[in-house]
């Protein structure tokens, strides 16, 4: 699939927040380094090339596979087509944690709705209550 079939044309701009990249840099530059924009523009743009380079490669992996969601194996299928072994078992620890901390907050979510001690329906209902009040309360604003 090429990219003007998914909707991506040459003109989109595409990237990675300068701040984060700012952020990232100065993580790793010892204090006494100072980078130039033009460096950090450079480093920003190898970024985003990575980042397309990997996700295409999963999107063709997952095609393959027949599926249309591209998934954690996908990406370390495709970094391991490409070259990137070192990165795999990185990959695959902040994937653990990912889905930990997913866990963890539906687990949360999950007690809460379970110590209100309402049904489905009770909640429900209370929800339709609180959209009605700040429906009227919207349309008392609006005269």
């Amino acid at each position: 699939m090429s990219d003007n079939e998914r909707g991506v044309n040459d003109n989109d701009e595409i990237g990675l927040p300068r701040a984060t990249v700012n952020k990232l840099i100065q993580e790793i530059l010892p204090e006494d380094i100072v980078c130039a924009k033009d460096t950090k523009d450079l480093i920003a743009e190898c970024c985003k090339e990575f980042i397309t380079l990997i996700s295409s490669e999963a999107n063709e992996i997952c095609e393959k596979d027949a599926k249309k969601t591209i998934s954690p194996e996908h990406i370390t299928a495709a970094l391991k087509q490409l070259g990137f072994d070192d990165y795999i078992e990185e990959v695959e620890g902040v994937n653990r944690v990912h889905k930990a901390q997913a866990k963890q907050e539906n687990q949360k979510r999950k007690n809460k709705m379970d110590q209100s001690g309402l049904t489905q329906d009770e909640l429900a209902a209370q929800q339709e209550l609180l959209f009605a009040a700040s429906k009227a309360r919207f349309d008392a604003g609006q005269s």
